[in-house]
């Protein structure tokens, strides 16, 4: 049996929820770049620019990247426990299980912290 130590939430219904939640938020930033996009045609790097200076585009976009943080871990969470058992690797599962998330939680927070330093950066 794997411990869920290192779960989202610890609850099975509560991950699921947040990744519907995560889901919709990303659905509703990719219809808004989407639509920008389709009606700003010929974009140069100051209208481009000029979006990502608005406070709530920064907020939206920053919303999608910790969207996209909690949703890509819940399911790398479930990937590694799910197949990264005794049953596949043998007795050393459960290190192989601690540096696959442990990876996967470094990936996630350089990826944050440079979205940041993008959104809000000099």
């Amino acid at each position: 049996m794997v411990t869920q130590v290192t779960s989202f939430s610890r609850n099975g219904l509560s991950d699921w929820i947040v990744q519907r939640v995560t889901a919709i938020i990303l659905a509703l930033y990719t219809v808004v770049m989407v639509g920008y996009v389709a009606f700003n045609g010929d974009m140069s790097y100051e209208q481009w620019r000029g979006l990502f200076d608005t406070t709530w585009m920064q907020v939206f976009t920053l919303l999608a990247v910790l969207s996209i943080c909690a949703h890509a871990w819940i399911g790398m969470w479930t990937i590694g426990t799910d197949y990264i058992r005794e049953h596949y690797f043998g007795g050393g599962a459960d290190g192989i299980r601690l540096f696959y998330q442990i990876f996967c939680i470094v990936t996630l927070v350089i990826f944050l912290i440079w979205c940041v330093k993008i959104l809000w950066g000099n």
